[in-house]
């Protein structure tokens, strides 16, 4: 049990994208409950969700200072007998399994729910170590990776999967992604297919990642760069005519991208019997005739993090190489936190980075 907890607190908001303010600090550590431990923290993932938290002054539960950070992995070194030595992933939600919500299996959109780096107190992943309830963990039985690798499982790749579900995604299902080369989208694809899709297409701006995708899942791309709402429109009905397919039918429409132009696309893609999904968060507004869901007897679904329960599927695609993780992500000394964020703000990497402690 160490003394305190070293952390990088974030101890202003920023606002309107100007950044906040980390302070590299430390904090104690509780008193753990019963049911409760301390997870010595491998790796913790910078997601946009952080960036929004730090740069747009997007509210979270708790109000600084705290600790951001919801993609961790790590080794339990106190608190519940049962975990302590165990290597685990911790999910980004963890419901509180009691209330009607849980009880109608959307706990993770629990309203009690704790999430590191917003309504866990002052606790999150950017951190040496966390406190944390033991009943939700994904205890990792084998490594086939670096532990700290496994933080990205903790969300970028389980809200796919929550995703999908929402969707009800069967064999043979037809799929689009918008932003398949971001974070989460790039995960999107693979457990699309890994689930059985038919045909996934993949829809972004940069060439040479869309290209990339093609080996992650998705079968056919189209890059929106420059082009219209009509002009993608008309580059998908090919890929529908190529795939032998129909363009208007039973599309199951995954939106990572959070932005105004992805959504835009996304929308457009609606026909009869669609499901879209937000999976992307973004503050613009949208104008969509809600009277076609009506006249397409479609969808529009909403999806929040992952249910605790489908993490060990997410795993087990992960360990049988259905879904890859190496190829998008690279790891950093914790103590670059300031660099990766602005970086990472301005759109400099092309993979997940994971920061490591180096306290």
């Amino acid at each position: 049990m160490p003394e305190v907890i070293n952390t990088w607190q974030m101890t202003e908001q920023g606002k309107g994208g100007n950044p906040g303010k980390l302070t590299k600090t430390t904090i104690p550590v509780p008193e753990l409950a019963e049911d409760d431990v301390l997870v010595e923290i491998a790796g913790c993932g910078v997601c946009h969700t952080d960036l929004g938290f730090f740069y747009d002054g997007v509210p979270t539960v708790n109000k600084p200072p705290l600790t951001l950070g919801h993609e961790i992995a790590g080794t339990v070194v106190a608190g519940k007998s049962d975990y302590i030595g165990k290597n685990v992933i911790i999910p980004a939600v963890m419901p509180c399994n009691n209330c009607p919500i849980c009880d109608q299996e959307r706990g993770n959109r629990c309203l009690a729910q704790k999430m590191p780096g917003n309504s866990l107190g002052v606790y999150g992943g950017f951190s040496s170590h966390i406190p944390v309830p033991s009943g939700d963990l994904c205890v990792l039985d084998e490594l086939k990776h670096p532990l700290s690798h496994y933080a990205v499982i903790a969300d970028a790749a389980t809200t796919p999967y929550q995703a999908a579900m929402r969707a009800d995604l069967k064999k043979d299902d037809l799929v689009v992604v918008t932003g398949v080369t971001g974070g989460v989208g790039v995960y999107m694809a693979q457990i699309a297919k890994a689930l059985g899709a038919k045909v996934v297409v993949g829809i972004a701006r940069n060439q040479a990642k869309l290209d990339r995708a093609l080996s992650y899942g998705t079968d056919f791309i189209i890059n929106s760069k420059g082009k219209d709402i009509k002009e993608v429109k008309g580059e998908f009905a090919g890929i529908c005519k190529q795939a032998g397919v129909p363009k208007n039918v039973g599309w199951k429409i995954f939106e990572c991208t959070g932005s105004g132009g992805g959504q835009e696309i996304a929308l457009s893609l609606i026909s009869f019997l669609s499901k879209m999904v937000v999976v992307g968060f973004g503050l613009q507004p949208n104008k969509y005739m809600l009277s076609k869901l009506m006249a397409f007897d479609a969808e529009i679904i909403g999806t929040w993090g992952c249910l605790p329960k489908y993490y060990n599927n997410v795993l087990a695609m992960v360990h049988e190489g259905k879904v890859e993780i190496e190829p998008f992500l690279e790891t950093k000394p914790m103590s670059t936190i300031e660099q990766v964020f602005e970086d990472q703000h301005a759109g400099k990497f092309d993979k997940r980075q994971v920061l490591e402690p180096d306290f």
